[in-house]
């Protein structure tokens, strides 16, 4: 099914008036596999104080790309060139299942709709129906927090960012620990700031070994229009950037690798992404984070993700917004995995 850009950029623009909302709220301050066994063996589970440092099983880091590739005989999947991670990767060893949204706000996501234990008993539905679908791929449990929301007035510095306080990330981290080995990713929309000053507001935060990154470029307004009047963009310098910066953390700190979540639905959303780098530190999720019918949705996925490979790929289910149209369903699992490439980041909103 072909996309033209009207229909693309109505698939997933975010519902803006959410980002008021939130702006007003901030102010208040079963038997595995011998493969999956394997891989359990060779990775490590994720600490909440240091790294480990077992070097990963390339052999097996192999043969879990081509799988990922799910038969791919155009050239693109798996990618060529990839450098090996270093220790304590979670990908490909793994499929990262999270829960999205902010605590300011019960419309921008699962993470924010709902009090703590019944967030995780939902996510908790989530991970095992992941875990039913590819009993051969274990799931590694997730938070995604939007720690900077393009806002819809311009705030003190009239960069329209509303940047949430430690406290409100602290609580996240605490969220996080109500289940073993969760990990977190922060994730930035920079508005009319940019990356390079959004990012040491966090800093601290990557430091831990269990603290990952997310970008958005749509909201990343390098033309000066408002957030949410148009889609924003990211460049291929933009993300080595970002990447850099956090091999640095990794290497400064000897931590695991990062993993490195960038949203995407529409092609200039990210640009020359083929020139984008790939790090041992640093392992770079793109996420097809349109919404829709599993059919327009799979279109975006082909389009946007499979056609511009990079590293790794993920896909976001929408609760609500997915199930505006016929079929009126959420995607399933079962239907994911028979993506090419499958992704192997879940998010859920």
């Amino acid at each position: 099914m072909k996309i033209t850009p009207p229909a693309t950029f109505a698939l997933a623009f975010t519902t803006f008036a959410l980002l008021a909302s939130c702006n007003s709220n901030s102010t208040k301050a079963e038997g595995k596999s011998a493969e999956t066994q394997k891989a359990n063996a060779d990775t490590t589970e994720v600490s909440m104080t240091a790294p480990v440092s077992k070097p990963i099983d390339t052999a097996l880091y192999d043969s879990l790309q081509l799988k990922l590739a799910n038969g791919d005989t155009t050239g693109k999947w798996p990618v060529k060139n990839q450098p090996y991670p270093l220790a304590g990767a979670i990908l490909p060893f793994k499929r990262i299942v999270v829960y999205y949204g902010n605590l300011h706000s019960k419309k921008m996501g699962a993470l924010g709709e709902y009090a703590p234990k019944e967030m995780w008993s939902r996510l908790n539905t989530e991970i095992k129906n992941w875990e039913k679908a590819d009993p051969s791929t274990p799931v590694q449990a997730g938070l995604h927090y939007i720690a900077a929301v393009a806002s819809g007035t311009p705030g003190r510095d009239g960069k329209y960012v509303n940047r949430m306080a430690n406290s409100q990330i602290d609580s996240v981290l605490a969220i996080a620990k109500m289940r073993p080995n969760t990990i977190v990713f922060l994730d930035l929309q920079v508005a009319l700031s940019n990356i390079k000053a959004e990012l040491p507001h966090i800093e601290k935060y990557l430091e831990l070994p269990y603290v990952h990154l997310g970008i958005d470029p749509e909201f990343s307004m390098k033309d000066g229009s408002l957030p949410g009047k148009r889609i924003g963009t990211y460049d291929a310098a933009d993300i080595n950037y970002v990447s850099q910066y956090l091999a640095d953390i990794v290497k400064k700190h000897n931590l695991p690798p990062k993993v490195f979540v960038v949203h995407r639905f529409t092609r200039k959303m990210v640009t020359n992404a083929s020139s984008i780098k790939l790090r041992p530190e640093v392992q770079i999720v793109m996420h097809m984070d349109g919404w829709g019918e599993p059919e327009l949705k799979k279109g975006t996925y082909r389009h946007f993700i499979y056609s511009e490979p990079v590293e790794f790929t993920g896909f976001k289910l929408f609760y609500k917004n997915d199930i505006k149209k016929a079929p009126n369903r959420l995607m399933t699992p079962e239907e994911l995995l028979k993506l090419t490439p499958k992704p192997i980041y879940i998010q859920y909103q």
